[in-house]
């Protein structure tokens, strides 16, 4: 009973994992630190764009681009490589976790002086505020790393793709070792295909 419901939360896991590591992975390529132009302009300052009066985590949205093709991966493996595969997106959701928790609420004074030296302001005259994208990027990362987490317990017990989806060739080097006729036909079968023979002539 226990094993049927890993294998019905295959589905919901994997969606879950999808969707928080492209939140965070949009998130972490945005503005997480920004000075409000208001503030900006009281303090006698001018930036021509959003860009030049906030902060980006890059790290952040590399680590999200990391666990997105982790799952990705996940889907086409089995084995021990998927328990490994697992485990990266683990560890890439948890870096995201930290990069924008250290980032947006430990650093974040720092980013603020940083910011307004950049800008040719008196560092505790302006204050960098948290946009809308670090929240969307923390947000991503707590499901991505929920997600991470329960793929990395039920993996074992969840269905992997049969090797009838591997590529033919990988069958050419066991047929020589005494397989089947009917599995010699069906590699001839895909070197007729790619030669552009047509099976139905026959």
């Amino acid at each position: 009973m226990a094993e049927s419901r890993a294998r019905r939360a295959f589905g919901p896991v994997v969606l879950l994992g999808l969707v928080g590591s492209g939140a965070a992975a949009i998130g972490g390529h945005k503005e997480m630190l920004t000075i409000p132009e208001a503030t900006l302009r009281a303090a006698g300052g001018i930036a021509p764009s959003v860009a030049d009066r906030s902060v980006e985590f890059p790290l952040a949205g590399a680590l999200a681009l990391v666990a997105l093709a982790c799952w990705g991966v996940l889907l086409v493996t089995r084995g021990w490589v998927r328990r490994v595969v697992a485990a990266l997106a683990l560890v890439a959701a948890a870096g995201i976790f930290a990069v924008v928790v250290v980032g947006g609420f430990v650093q974040d004074d720092q980013a603020s002086t940083d910011l307004a030296a950049r800008l040719g302001l008196d560092g505790s005259a302006v204050d960098a505020g948290r946009t809308s994208w670090l929240w969307v990027a923390l947000l991503g990362a707590l499901v991505a790393l929920v997600a991470a987490g329960l793929a990395v317990r039920l993996v074992p017990a969840w269905p992997e793709m049969g090797s009838r989806y591997d590529a033919p060739t990988s069958g050419a080097a066991t047929t020589a070792a005494g397989k089947e006729p009917e599995e010699q036909s069906n590699l001839d079968l895909w070197k007729s295909l790619d030669e552009g023979g047509d099976p139905t002539a026959d």
